[in-house]
This record gives C-alpha cells, structure tokens and sequence, in this order.
C-alpha cells in the first residue's frame, strides 16, 4: 500500500496537496474521490499520462487536459510507495550507525 501524493501547482511552487492512501492499479479512483474532495475538476486521463505513470510513477496535467477552466498552471501526481520508503530509512539508519 501506498500513497497518491497530489499537488497543485501554480508559478512552479506547490499552491496546495493532498496525500490519500492508495493500492497499486487503483490510482484513477484514489485521484478521482481525492479532487472531488478537493473540488477541482477531474483531468483527462491519456495514452501519455498512462506511459508517464507506468515509467516513472508519477505525470503532470495542465490546462489542455482539463474540461473545465483551472485556477493553477500544472496537476501533479506521484505514487509513493511506503515499503520502499520504510527500507530506505532502515538502510540510511545501517549506514549512519556505522
């Protein structure tokens, strides 16, 4: 399990984010509750974002992908997955003890 962390940006600073508890393969939804929650309207979701999202764990949306007009410059989505964050930690802590 890990975490949907979103963020609105807006003149390339964070304007506003929001972390919501999500599964892998269920990112769409997790997005989807998380901005209606936020009250934002819903991106739409292309071949690019899914490449994006596939690669590297995370894609960005800007105006063009919106229906609706947007208050901020960029919607950025990232995946972050608490077990390989927990075993960084853990390795970081070996290192410096030593």
């Amino acid at each position: 399990m890990g975490r949907l962390w979103i963020k609105e940006i807006i003149r390339h600073r964070i304007a506003r984010q929001f972390e919501s508890p999500c599964a892998v393969g269920n990112e769409r939804e997790t997005l989807s509750r998380a901005l209606i929650e936020m009250d934002m309207p819903q991106p739409m979701w292309l071949g690019k974002h899914d490449r994006e999202y596939e690669k590297f764990r995370r894609t960005a949306f800007t105006a063009e992908h919106f229906v609706e007009p947007i208050r901020f410059d960029k919607l950025e989505i990232e995946y972050i997955d608490d077990e390989k964050e927990k075993k960084q930690r853990e390795r970081a802590g070996r290192y410096y003890d030593e």
